[in-house]
């Protein structure tokens, strides 16, 4: 199913990127953006609501508000996209929110984020504008995983895939496009390097990623606010100690880990004006943190028969040069470095959508 009859010159699309304390969305005509805009929430607003799925009417009327104020045409608006949150695996490419895709979102079936509005607030505002379709794109549970790579070490576990995959696809095209190969990686084997506030760590070959950290759960470096893999007989003892619930040890994980439990802070600019102050402790956990980075990174590099071509660093922390330089040192023996600072998800939600409104990519039933 393509939208490729639609009449491109007048067409609009509306990219959404909701997160804890914001919701990010963007309209964009012709691939380019023609509006954006950032609404920040408060702990106060958000505490009204008994979980984060329950926000999606609340987000919906928001950029609904918004986009009226700022005199966006919306009967023009054929899609609305947004970021794929948990759902069950599935292979790269474009999804339209039909009811199975909306219910298991709504119930948080594969994990609670707020990602997992990112489908809900499309649906519901598509639903208000007439012919206009609502589609997730490249959803964290993308999942190309080669079989060697799903092997844990007991048969009662097999290693799951969620990573960043919207932007590392997306950032790998752009690579792909810098090197003259247009917008495919099928001759590329890269590894790519998500700094967000959570972090992956995936080997891309070929176009697929046969091999990824999975920080959601606590695999891999640690990260603003994940913990990473962390020894595990300690982190038993500590499930039975009886001092910490079941949601305590989750956030301990994922959420209240990482440089958050260092230093009570996460977002980037904080992170940012700690190191500025250069306080020799924060440099220090920085530094450990580049380094879980850099060895998972040689990890992925052991996937490939080969040398890799190159390593893309992408993701908001891109940005800081202290960590990009501590990972750099380490790294680039392994293979060239390319900084790809920003996470770029409403240019890369746009792209996806634009090219199914060309029929140049199929767009897929979940």
């Amino acid at each position: 199913m393509s939208n490729s009859n639609v009449n491109l010159t007048s067409t609009l699309v509306l990219t959404i990127n909701p997160r804890i304390y914001f919701t990010q969305f963007g309209v964009y005509q012709l691939e380019k953006p023609i509006f954006l805009k950032r609404l920040r929430h408060t702990d106060e607003e958000m505490k009204s609501f008994q979980i984060i799925t329950d926000q999606y009417e609340y987000r919906k009327e928001l950029i609904m508000k918004e986009l009226k104020e700022n005199d966006i045409e919306i009967e023009k608006i054929s899609v609305v996209v947004s970021r794929g949150g948990l759902v069950r695996p599935v292979k790269a490419g474009v999804y339209e929110v039909n009811k199975k895709l909306f219910t298991d979102l709504k119930n948080n079936l594969c994990g609670v984020d707020t990602v997992n509005l990112g489908g809900l607030i499309a649906s519901a505002i598509a639903n208000e504008i007439k012919g206009s379709r609502a589609y997730v794109s490249d959803p964290v549970t993308v999942d190309e995983l080669d079989d060697l790579a799903r092997v844990s070490g007991h048969p009662l576990f097999e290693r799951k895939s969620v990573f960043h995959a919207l932007n590392q696809k997306y950032v790998a095209r752009k690579h792909a496009k810098s090197l003259g190969l247009g917008p495919t990686c099928k001759d590329l084997n890269l590894i790519i390097v998500n700094l967000a506030r959570g972090i992956t760590v995936s080997a891309h070959k070929k176009g697929k990623v046969v091999d990824t950290t999975q920080g959601f759960d606590g695999d891999g470096p640690f990260s603003p606010i994940g913990s990473g893999t962390l020894p595990m007989g300690d982190m038993i003892r500590m499930c039975f100690s009886g001092k910490y619930s079941e949601e305590e040890m989750h956030e301990m994980i994922r959420g209240k880990g990482g440089l958050f439990a260092y230093f009570d802070k996460s977002r980037s600019h904080e992170i940012d004006s700690l190191i500025e102050k250069g306080d020799e402790k924060v440099i220090f956990i920085i530094e450990a943190m580049a380094y879980q980075v850099s060895k998972s990174v040689g990890a992925m590099n052991m996937v490939f028969e080969e040398k890799p071509d190159a390593i893309l660093i992408t993701g908001k922390f891109a940005h800081n040069k202290v960590i990009t330089n501590f990972i750099t040192k380490r790294v680039s023996k392994i293979a060239p470095v390319h900084i790809y600072p920003g996470d770029d998800v409403l240019d890369a939600l746009a792209e996806n959508a634009f090219r199914a409104l060309k029929g140049e990519t199929e767009i897929l039933e979940y």
